[in-house]
C-alpha cells in the first residue's frame, strides 16, 4: 500500500493555492478560484486528510480581506467533512517553527529551507521537483511538509492519516 496522499490549502479571498504530497513529495499544485478549490476538495481522491492554514491575528485589526479568508476556509472544511475527510487546521506559527525553528521566520527564510530540502527549482528544460512553484504555493507546499512530518508526532495527525478510507 503507498502513503496516502496531503493536500494543503493556502487560503486567500478569492483565490487559494494548494499543494498535493504524494509520499512526501511535490505531487500537483496551483493557485486557483476559490470555487474551483471548493470542487478540488469535493472531488478530489479520498486518500488522505486536507490541511489548510489557520488565520490568526495575534491582537492586529483585520480588515474584510481576513474575513473573506476565513469564510472560504469555512466553506473548504464543510465540503470536505461532507466527505468525511479528515481536516487540520494548522497555524502559520507552527510552520515558521518546524521549517525554520523561528517565529521570525520570513517567507523567504521559509522557500529556502524548501529549496535546501528538495533542490533548486531548475530550469525549463531541465526541471526540479520545485519547478513551477511560485508566490502562495510556497506557502502550500511549506504547510504540507509540516504536516507530513508531523503526521507520527500526534494523536490528531496519525488519527487524520489512518481515517482515509484507501482503495
Amino acid at each position: 500500500m503507498s502513503e496516502p496522499l496531503l493536500t494543503a490549502i493556502d487560503p486567500g479571498s478569492t483565490m487559494s493555492a494548494y499543494m498535493i504530497l504524494f509520499e512526501g513529495r511535490p505531487h500537483q499544485f496551483g493557485k486557483i478560484p476559490n470555487e474551483q478549490m471548493v470542487g478540488l476538495v469535493r472531488y478530489r481522491p479520498q486518500t488522505g486528510p486536507i490541511a489548510c492554514e489557520q488565520v490568526r491575528s495575534y491582537g492586529m485589526a483585520v480588515g474584510a480581506e481576513v474575513f473573506e479568508t476565513v469564510r472560504w476556509s469555512g466553506r473548504f472544511e464543510q465540503v470536505a467533512l461532507d466527505r468525511e475527510t479528515p481536516w487540520l487546521y494548522v497555524p502559520r506559527i507552527d510552520v515558521k517553527m518546524h521549517l525554520c525553528h523561528s517565529p521570525k521566520a520570513k517567507d523567504g527564510n521559509i522557500r529556502q529551507a524548501l529549496i535546501d530540502r528538495f533542490g533548486e527549482k531548475g530550469t525549463k528544460k531541465n526541471k526540479g521537483v520545485l519547478y513551477g512553484i511560485s508566490a502562495d504555493v510556497w506557502a502550500a507546499l511549506a504547510l504540507a511538509v509540516t504536516v507530513w512530518d508531523k503526521r507520527e508526532e500526534t494523536e490528531k495527525l496519525k488519527a487524520a492519516f489512518q481515517e482515509v478510507p484507501r482503495g
